[in-house]
């Protein structure tokens, strides 16, 4: 399901042209990138420009045609990458519509031009780059780390059961590269106290978590009719999960959590 794509900018207009400098074009496979451009500090409206990049001389992945765009034809473009193979989750954005990992993403599997713009509903830091300073805010309010009260058994590590541990699965997978959270509705309209897909999965993560002895204080902080219950099951999180998880998932199971609770 392809969603919106436009970050909180607006008033976006055409900007310049790239043309590749391979050989002659009739022996070429040319794609042509539409990519979003944005300078804050420059005071000019966000715009697009047009790359032109030769298949036979690229990698398979969007994020092979960008580096290639950055290092010889635009070298300002300004995009997050890191691992290159879909486990740091940095080159997060939306390519033709579609939230996902430039670096998984084939070039092959998006027809005609690509259009890539910032993920959607998110501030732009410049370019590509999406300023993450308040979702990694909400991530650090569920405390995304082991709470416990009692000591480790004879002061060796807590173990779990392989029934316990497989409850995690599903879970511990994620990567924060927000593509869930910046897909869903009710997070682009309700971010500042709606936790987000990413961050309730990350949530569930600790409460499925055998060896986690803070069930409850956990669960009251999310007992919250904004920062839990705006999940309305659109399932788009679940769509463009570049891990193929499901947010949607684990956030039924924690309102089934806290409704055990009240009976």
């Amino acid at each position: 399901m392809a969603e919106f794509a436009l970050p909180k900018n607006s008033k976006i207009k055409q900007g310049v042209t790239h043309a590749a400098a391979t050989a002659p074009a009739g022996k070429d496979r040319l794609k042509k990138f539409k990519v979003y451009r944005y300078e804050p500090d420059s005071g000019e409206n966000p715009r697009y420009d047009t790359f032109e990049i030769n298949l036979d001389d690229c990698g398979p992945m969007v994020l092979d045609a960008l580096i290639k765009m950055k290092g010889e034809q635009d070298s300002s473009l300004t995009f997050r990458r890191s691992c290159r193979e879909g486990i740091c989750g940095s080159c997060s954005m939306n390519i033709d519509g579609k939230n996902g990992l430039a670096c998984t993403t084939a070039i092959e599997d998006v027809k005609g031009d690509i259009r890539i713009t910032p993920l959607p509903h998110m501030d732009v830091v410049k370019d590509l780059v999406p300023d993450f300073t308040h979702f990694y805010a909400q991530y650090s309010s569920i405390k995304p780390w082991l709470q416990t009260v009692t000591p480790p058994p004879s002061g060796k590590e807590r173990l779990q059961s392989p029934e316990d541990r497989n409850k995690l699965d599903g879970l511990y997978e994620c990567i924060l590269c927000a593509c869930c959270s910046t897909s869903c509705p009710s997070y682009w309209w309700n971010s500042d106290k709606f936790l987000g897909p990413a961050i309730l999965l990350q949530a569930y993560r600790w409460l499925a978590d055998s060896r986690d002895e803070m069930t409850g204080e956990r669960l009251d902080e999310l007992e919250d009719p904004f920062r839990l219950y705006r999940c309305h099951t659109i399932m788009n999180c679940a769509n463009v999960c570049p891990k193929g998880l499901n947010p949607a998932k684990a956030i039924a199971e924690i309102k089934k959590m806290e409704a055990e609770r009240i009976v």
